[in-house]
């Protein structure tokens, strides 16, 4: 988990992954939303993102698809 980040983004990423850790899976949906809409927000109508998911995006995203998988595998 990232601590003391100046960034929304980072800040929004330590929340998702203790969403789940906790197992959390509507708090983390609205929180992978909101972390997808800072990292696209910089650059204005028609502008491409050029930044590469950080590895730490990039498990909590597999993190979150697996937590969908197993919510969808419950009674």
């Amino acid at each position: 988990m990232v601590l003391n980040e100046r960034r929304l983004g980072d800040r929004i990423l330590s929340a998702l992954e203790m969403a789940l850790e906790q197992g959390h899976l509507d708090v983390a949906e609205h929180l992978a939303l909101a972390l997808e809409a800072t990292l696209t927000r910089f650059g204005g109508p028609g502008a491409v993102d050029h930044r590469e998911l950080s590895l730490a995006m990039a498990q909590a995203f597999e993190r979150l698809g697996a937590l969908r998988k197993e919510a969808r595998h419950l009674p």
